[in-house]
């Protein structure tokens, strides 16, 4: 299954772009610039999904949902925000079609055009604050905590499946607060549940920061970041938490009824969300030549039980005790399938499974049966064991994938801490940034725009985040040599 898949040394990209086809993920639309997420891809998903909605609604949110049409002229309302996303949306102009007088199939009905353009939704803060409008009057409507699981359409140029396409799959969270500061919180709230989704589930570390003033959303006062290190030394931004200000609301006009003396306020507003772009920094950060490596809590199935028989009186007695082991994994919370099929050999399904990234495979024969052990497989290592079959078997088997959630994590972990680097100097900067390992880059800024241009100009790499936990230091700006306060964190991003 895995022969012949690019080895990440030689030619990284491909590597990425055939094992999302190999390990039946996604594929090209004939729709340009779309995917198709196959149903091993969907299932993945599905799970990163059913636990950050978890995470949202344990910390009071509710799912909504809005228009996948916006009015052209909701985001004239807004400056910036129209100003950001102008250039990335699909435009919808007539509401017919009709069958073209020559026979050359349909084309649209010239009389039929709107009124007014709809844009396919790039995001939503425009019609959900328009909504709020009609929902807030008092303080007593605050604060409205809404998620949204949804598609997004950006008219990109340049795609590469799940980490840049035309039409994605995201959540978007919008929030209406009384205060500034309840705002902020909110908007730092989200970033950790981010980041701690990376962490514990994706078992990708992440830096938590604050975008510079030319990085941040448009339309925010501030944006909230999490970045991670994939393989190549490149940067992704695997989410962002807006704290918007009074911006929507000053633009659709939402005030509220203060409770000190029923004067009217301006709503304080954030948004935030994650897309399926954090499929592909799971591919990336942590598969290797021979496919997947997928950390168990977001494996479609964490473990694969493969018979190896020769008639169907082996099989029957093997699966009797697969579907013992199965009942058995299954009381401890552990996903497993069972593949009886005899149109593949044992060694295809093998291979198979390692390419798909499964986290434990376990192998049962005639002779593991007269044994009483099975053979017990970890893809992360690609190591094998022996294990008794007896009723500890189960167990084991969640403690070893415990263990390969941490080693995965771990393993993420001490890559990026071999790939970041402290610069004093432009041309260090320039040494590392334009190696083949990349990586990220603590490095003195003036904390200007123009400074930050010329770097990314003349090296491709950007500021990905002021980090939260910056230190005091004075320095001097590695490029114009003017007083910093503190370092940056730089790389070449996707």
């Amino acid at each position: 299954m895995s022969k012949g898949l690019p080895k990440r040394s030689e030619d990284y990209s491909l590597w990425y772009n055939e094992l999302v086809k190999r390990a039946d993920l996604a594929e090209n639309s004939a729709v340009r610039g779309c995917m198709v997420i196959k149903p091993y891809g969907y299932a993945i998903w599905e799970k990163m999904q059913a636990t950050l909605d978890e995470m949202f609604k344990e910390t009071g949110h509710s799912n909504a949902y809005f228009p996948l049409f916006i009015p052209k002229s909701y985001l004239s309302k807004e400056a910036d925000h129209v100003e950001g996303f102008a250039k990335e949306c699909a435009v919808v102009t007539h509401y017919r079609l009709k069958n073209d007088e020559n026979g050359n199939g349909v084309v649209v009905d010239p009389d039929a055009k709107l009124e007014e353009e709809l844009i396919v939704r790039p995001t939503s803060e425009t019609v959900i604050w328009n909504s709020y409008k009609n929902w807030i009057q008092s303080y007593r409507d605050l604060p409205i905590l809404v998620n949204q699981w949804a598609n997004v359409v950006r008219w990109e140029m340049r795609t590469r499946l799940f980490l840049r396409t035309a039409e994605f799959l995201w959540q978007e969270g919008h929030t209406a607060h009384a205060t500034k500061q309840e705002a902020i919180d909110e908007t730092v709230q989200m970033m950790n549940v981010y980041a701690e989704f990376a962490e514990t589930y994706m078992a990708v570390p992440v830096l938590k920061g604050v975008k510079t003033e030319s990085e941040r959303f448009a339309g925010a006062e501030d944006t909230y970041c999490i970045e991670a290190l994939m393989q190549d030394g490149k940067a992704l931004q695997a989410g962002t938490s807006h704290f918007l200000g009074q911006n929507f609301a000053k633009a659709f006009d939402v005030k509220f009824a203060n409770k000190e003396g029923g004067a009217m306020e301006y709503v304080w507003g954030t948004s935030w969300g994650v897309s399926t772009r954090l499929m592909g920094a799971l591919i990336m950060a942590h598969s290797d030549d021979n496919g997947l490596v997928l950390p168990p809590k977001l494996a479609p199935f964490q473990v694969v039980i493969v018979p190896i028989f020769r008639n169907e009186e082996q099989l029957a007695q093997i699966s009797e005790v697969a579907e013992k082991i199965r009942k058995d994994l299954k009381k401890l919370g552990i996903s497993s399938k069972y593949d009886d099929r005899d149109t593949h050999k044992p060694g295809w399904k093998f291979a198979e499974y390692e390419l798909k990234g499964t986290p434990v495979r376990i192998a049962i024969g005639p002779k593991d049966l007269e044994n009483g052990t099975v053979e017990v497989a970890r893809r992360d290592l690609l190591e094998k064991m022996v294990m008794n079959l007896d009723d500890s078997l189960a167990s084991h088997i969640l403690d070893l994938l415990d263990n390969i959630q941490e080693t995965i994590y771990q393993k993420a972990h001490k890559f990026r801490e071999e790939r970041s680097f402290q610069v004093d100097t432009y041309e260090e900067f320039k040494k590392i940034i334009e190696s083949e390992e990349g990586g990220f880059v603590y490095a003195h800024w003036d904390g200007t725009t123009e400074t930050e241009e010329k770097i990314k100009g003349e090296t491709k790499a950007t500021i990905r985040c002021i980090p939260l936990d910056q230190q005091a230091e004075e320095g001097k700006c590695i490029y114009s040599g003017k007083p910093s306060k503190g370092r940056v964190v730089f790389a070449k991003a996707y």
